[in-house]
């Protein structure tokens, strides 16, 4: 029966939009209060729904939302301002919605608990976003939480709970393609492992040789402890000492491991990008100054957070199920950090720079 009445609500939404000739979203936004919605259209939309007996839903303005973010969002707020861009976006669309936001930054097991049970017993919350969390035991607590849910910056493999990301195998299949393209067949793709965002990338790369019939070898994944520049530009000058120049590209799973790769390689005297090409995914804002400004994937970062608040509005408003996986498209920035091989057969012909 719940089934057969969240089907009727769907199909009377589809009839406002039809009878008003606007969008399905449009009618959504007008029924739910929110700003950009010209007041015709919302008189229409509301009188409409009236006329079609429409259960009109609560507004979600005066609603707080939750946004619970983990230790390494706030790190990465503070190093590379990745977390800073999506924060951007949740707020700017928050403000647009009316929607209270309150942050709790979440360290470890203590943390968790304290969020989920405020977020249960305080009913002024209507929902809560987890921002860059993979910890299962907090996907399971908020899967039970009774309240919607949205994870941004990471997903939940088993899809309890709805989710919005970058697309980041695509991401790194169009930045691998793109090195292809140039005539780059040794790829070494670098990442720090350990979160599920990061794991598509490595898969995209995985992906791109495959469909261009390049063996993805083992020892041309090299991995790092953290992302900071300096650890990247370790980690690739200890390659380069053990095995040689083994590779004529370097794709790294963010930008801040490309400028580290940029900095090794340069510090052992190769030139970028004449002998080595480099290219990220992100595409911070300080990629674009480094020596060679840096070619990558534009990630949408503000975006992110619009529309993982978008869809939690929708669920709050009970107008987004089953639960979902969006991802949102990526595109490559052309720089200077890439050029095409010179020596395809093989990278041990480069020499280092006297």
């Amino acid at each position: 029966m719940a089934a057969e009445q969240k089907k009727g609500r769907r199909t009377r939404l589809d009839d406002i939009a039809a009878r008003c000739g606007v969008s399905i979203s449009t009618v959504s936004r007008a029924l739910a209060g929110e700003k950009g919605v010209r007041p015709e259209i919302r008189k229409l939309v509301l009188e409409t729904a009236s006329a079609v007996s429409y259960a009109l839903p609560a507004s979600v303005a005066g609603k707080k939302v939750m946004l619970v973010a983990s230790g390494a969002a706030m790190i990465d707020y503070v190093r590379n301002q990745f977390t800073l861009h999506v924060l951007e976006g949740l707020n700017a669309r928050a403000s647009a919605l009316g929607i209270e936001m309150a942050m709790r930054p979440v360290t470890d097991k203590a943390d968790e608990t304290r969020v989920i049970a405020e977020m249960r017993n305080d009913a002024s919350f209507g929902g809560m976003l987890i921002l860059t969390v993979d910890e299962e035991d907090m996907l399971t607590a908020a899967t039970n939480l009774g309240k919607p849910v949205v994870l941004v910056n990471s997903d939940d493999p088993y899809m309890r709970l709805s989710s919005v990301t970058p697309c980041n195998r695509s991401a790194a299949f169009i930045a691998a393609e793109r090195l292809i393209e140039a005539g780059h067949q040794r790829i070494l793709f670098m990442l720090r492992p350990g979160r599920r965002t990061i794991e598509r990338r490595l898969e995209g790369w995985r992906d791109a040789l495959q469909h261009h019939g390049l063996t993805a070898d083992a020892d041309l994944v090299l991995e790092v402890e953290d992302w900071l520049p300096e650890l990247g530009a370790e980690a690739i000058t200890r390659l380069v000492g053990d095995k040689g120049l083994c590779f004529t590209a370097v794709l790294t799973a963010g930008d801040s491991l490309a400028n580290g790769a940029v900095r090794g390689l340069q510090a052992m005297g190769y030139a970028v990008p004449q002998d080595v090409s480099v290219m990220g995914i992100d595409d911070l804002p300080q990629s674009a100054f480094l020596n060679p400004p840096l070619s990558t994937v534009h990630i949408p970062m503000r975006e992110l957070g619009a529309t993982a608040l978008d869809l939690l509005r929708d669920m709050m408003l009970g107008l987004a199920l089953p639960c979902r996986r969006v991802e949102l498209a990526c595109h490559v920035v052309e720089r200077s950090s890439i050029a095409a091989v010179h020596h395809p057969a093989a990278a041990d012909h480069i020499k280092p720079i006297a």
